[in-house]
């Protein structure tokens, strides 16, 4: 079925966990006749959505009939941003993200069930949670965790840097989180990855750089850090047993900068490969 265009609402769950009000921005495509597959994405700090020119790329691509049914459930951040985004149990070096878990929680057992019972919406196809630097390793830390609801998850310049230990503290590229997570957990693809047995759902994942994110350079390669810890979480779902380009999709935007204008040119991209009509999975 062809969508001509997006009906965007915007809705407010008050959330016992996180002790706040959080608004959604709701994107349906109209004419849904109840029979469709419907696809799932959560996006994190969904205030940017509008910025991100979310319901107008939807159109275009409806238009050109290359989604397939989708809503996109844009969160909104809250003033406690900077710990509830991260990975739930391991704050940073700041104690940054000490509520990375309660925000998980919040995502899985207040808002699925608030989308499911009190908006019915019936999700029967694909689950993908996306976001944007710090947001965008949250997005990535609950798809992990929760690999038996999530299928895919999207990340836009994501803090990769974050980590435990100052770099004035004798930091190595062992302190980063994410990769400590991947590293450390029992999530994998197939037996034989690493030395856990028993296999994980094949999660996908869209990795998106820009040239131009930042101008640190670490470890003096010549290479931004965003790119090189990008790179690296690359590597750390390789041995896990994940496979280019069956599992993971590398975007690097030749002039992208670390802002939301770059990232709503990156969204098409990301959206076609995740709920393409041809498949690009």
């Amino acid at each position: 079925m062809l969508f001509s265009k997006v009906t965007s609402t915007q809705d407010t769950i008050p959330s016992v966990l996180l002790k706040r009000e959080v608004i959604l921005d709701i994107f349906i495509p109209d004419h849904l006749l109840g029979n469709e597959t419907l696809n799932l994405l959560l996006l994190n700090d969904g205030q940017d959505a509008v910025g991100m020119a979310m319901e107008e790329t939807l159109n275009v691509l409806y238009q050109k009939n290359k989604l397939e049914a989708l809503v996109v459930v844009a969160i909104h951040a809250g003033e406690n941003r900077i710990q509830e985004y991260g990975v739930a149990g391991m704050p940073d070096y700041l104690s940054r993200g000490s509520s990375a878990k309660t925000y998980n929680d919040f995502v899985m057992t207040e808002l699925l069930p608030y989308l499911e019972k009190e908006l019915k919406i019936p999700i029967n196809g694909k689950k993908g949670f996306a976001g944007c630097s710090l947001g965008g390793i949250s997005a990535f830390d609950i798809v992990w965790n929760n690999p038996d609801y999530f299928d895919l998850c999207g990340v836009f310049s994501g803090a990769f840097w974050w980590r435990s230990k100052d770099l004035k503290e004798g930091y190595t590229d062992d302190d980063r989180i994410v990769h400590q997570m991947i590293r450390e957990s029992k999530n994998k693809l197939r037996p034989g990855a690493d030395s856990i047995v028993e296999p994980s759902p094949a999660l996908k994942f869209w990795l998106m750089t820009g040239t131009e994110d930042e101008t640190a350079d670490r470890n003096r390669n010549g290479i931004i850090d965003s790119i090189d810890d990008t790179i690296d979480i690359i590597k750390e779902l390789l041995k896990k047993g994940y496979q280019r380009p069956e599992h993971i999709s590398y975007y690097e935007m030749v002039g992208g900068k670390h802002n939301v204008q770059t990232w709503s040119k990156a969204l098409p991209a990301f959206l076609c490969w995740a709920f393409s009509r041809k498949s690009y999975l």
